[in-house]
């Protein structure tokens, strides 16, 4: 006679999902941070020189957990060279270099704001390879993106850094999506290392013509503590904790986390630059914060 399996057993593995939101949390938290810092440093960095810096300094910390690894893992991450190339031109090059640049106009609230629209990204791609979103998942994504929505639209001022934002949005969102198809069998560690290498690489001429046209900055308290923030735990910490989210929960979900961020930078912004905020933008957080519970927490 067949046995009715246990409650906790039909409802599936609670442990990892509940690891995978604690870890897109905490990426989330610690890429707030991120926003603030570019923001920061928009007048003192260049923003190309901003972005390889944060690199080289994410390349030296994760170097003794992941370069091994990664070596070892050599032919198998030349048989998926395209894969590992298009992840560190959109997650590395390309999309740190967009945020330091939206960053010398754009206020950092600004910026969190915009960075909220690749959650829709992520749920758009997962939905055409096929992953069923489940009703209530979709819902907390709508109030979520609703929130945002009444935030943007509550009188924030744009400027054309807003399109450097948008061009990143999607970068991330792009990004967050590839990782679903990361080749099985690469270790997150040597993952992370040679996308960190790969990405660093591709700057290089990037960063050879921002200093010949607009010089170095000059290293000081104010720029050295900041980049070492964004390569530490902007870079090494909260990029391992995302990606292993993205491979547990999936991209949809954690995305549902993300929108967390606009709420983070806000807050961060206000504390730390003094851009202002007020009611209205405190009933759009709660709003955001009832979506991500809901949608990130759901099973179906």
């Amino acid at each position: 006679m067949r046995t009715a399996a246990p409650a906790a057993a039909r409802r599936g593995p609670a442990g990892p999902v509940a690891l995978g939101i604690g870890l897109a949390v905490l990426a989330t938290l610690v890429w707030s941070g991120s926003f603030v810092t570019s923001r920061a440093l928009g007048d003192s960095v260049p923003p190309v020189q901003h972005a390889f810096w944060r690199w080289v300094v994410a390349l030296a910390v994760v170097a003794p957990f992941g370069a091994r690894r990664a070596w070892r893992q050599r032919a198998l991450i030349r048989r998926h060279l395209g894969f590992v190339l298009l992840a560190s031109l959109l997650g590395v090059t390309v999309y740190n270099t967009l945020v330091n640049q939206a960053g010398v106009t754009t206020p950092a609230a600004n910026m969190g704001m915009i960075m909220a629209a690749s959650p829709v990204l992520m749920a758009l791609y997962e939905r055409a390879g096929g992953v069923r979103l489940g009703p209530r998942r979709i819902a907390g994504l709508l109030i979520a993106c609703a929130g945002v929505l009444l935030l943007v639209g509550g009188g924030a001022s744009f400027s054309a850094g807003d399109l450097w934002m948008i061009a990143a949005a999607c970068c991330f969102g792009s990004y967050s999506a590839l990782l679903r198809r990361r080749p099985e069998g690469l270790d997150g560690a040597g993952f992370l290392f040679t996308t960190f290498l790969f990405g660093t690489v591709l700057l290089l001429p990037a960063q050879g013509v921002s200093l010949a046209v607009q010089g170095g900055f000059t290293p000081a308290p104010d720029t050295v503590l900041p980049l070492l923030y964004v390569g530490v735990a902007s870079s090494a910490v909260a990029f391992f904790a995302w990606n292993k989210a993205i491979s547990l929960i999936g991209p949809t979900r954690a995305g549902i986390v993300y929108y967390l961020q606009p709420v983070c930078v806000a807050l961060l912004s206000w504390a730390l630059l003094a851009e202002p905020t007020g009611w209205a933008q405190a009933g759009c957080m709660a709003l955001i914060l009832g979506g991500v519970v809901l949608g990130a927490g759901s099973r179906t």
